[in-house]
């Protein structure tokens, strides 16, 4: 009865999507601790309401025929709570209105209208190939990057922004490319598993994606690349080995290790909790570790 009412609680938690938002505010917290700066309430909170809103919608948008017969779990629970859905993309819509007009400056208005636009395209089939309507999703190897892209400028650009808008905090041209570049190779890292378990689905659905341009093996091997090109963008371009940069290594192993044990055969928790819970465990770690470089100077 327990194990009923836990597993009720994370798949509310993880269907709703409510566990990514705080993905992304854990994200979002990345790069204020590693630029060492104080986080900015409203930038968390509209990355919050703001991937619930994207991700829930392009749920919606993506809607099959028959979801009840669907082999993943997440969509038959998401379609068989579809008022709940719809309430929570309603909510996050008109949370995100009143943080973007009074508290995002110009700026970052602009950016995030870009990343909104592109979140939308992702599903929506405006493009017209062979007579068939397509979204950009749908364009061949294009949609692990776009996820990539919408989570690096939400999560890295946007705090900055910010940053250098509000309190005039300068962040240089090569550090702001820096951390694009790491967060973009993580994100990428951690969605590819998500396209080698929907290997199969994808083909039939004729979506071009990584796994199914390379094939699972390779697809696994381009996986755990990207890591590598992160470890030593972050060896390279490091002045100074702190607490930081080991907990960011830990990380980027953890991660590795994660990415090497999942396989087709794992269940949805396994990718929507520890491989996405990922982000959180980066945000953590390094919480642990700006708590100890602080108790160690005082």
């Amino acid at each position: 009865m327990i194990k009923k009412a836990l597993f009720s609680i994370l798949d509310f938690l993880l269907f709703s999507n409510l566990f990514i938002a705080v993905c992304a505010v854990a994200q979002g917290l990345v790069t204020y601790y590693l630029l060492k700066v104080p986080a900015d309430k409203s930038v968390l909170a509209f990355l919050f309401f703001s991937t619930l809103l994207i991700y829930n919608l392009s749920m919606l948008l993506a809607k099959p025929k028959d979801p009840q017969k669907s082999p993943f779990k997440r969509v038959r629970w998401i379609f068989a709570h579809d008022r709940l859905i719809i309430s929570i993309t309603l909510i996050s819509a008109l949370c995100i209105i009143p943080l973007g007009l009074l508290y995002l400056s110009f700026q970052a208005k602009l950016l995030m209208g870009f990343v909104g636009l592109i979140a939308l395209a992702y599903n929506f089939p405006f493009l017209s190939i062979n007579q068939k309507k397509i979204g950009l999703r749908n364009l061949p190897g294009i949609k692990l990057f776009l996820i990539a892209l919408v989570w690096s400028v939400s999560c890295v650009l946007l705090p900055i922004v910010e940053l250098e808008h509000n309190y005039g905090i300068s962040v240089t041209l090569l550090e702001t490319l820096l951390l694009v570049a790491k967060r973009f190779l993580f994100i990428c890292a951690i969605t590819i598993p998500f396209d080698i378990r929907d290997l199969f689905q994808d083909k039939l659905y004729e979506l071009k994606t990584i796994p199914v341009i390379l094939g699972e093996k390779k697809a696994w091997i381009f996986c755990q690349g990207l890591l590598v090109i992160y470890l030593i963008l972050l060896v390279l371009f490091t002045k100074e080995f702190n607490l930081d940069v080991i907990g960011l290594a830990l990380t980027i192993f953890l991660t590795g290790w994660l990415i090497f044990k999942s396989n087709l055969k794992r269940n949805e928790y396994y990718y929507f909790f520890f491989l996405d819970g990922t982000m959180i465990l980066q945000c953590v770690i390094l919480a642990i570790c700006h708590f100890m470089s602080t108790s160690l100077l005082v």
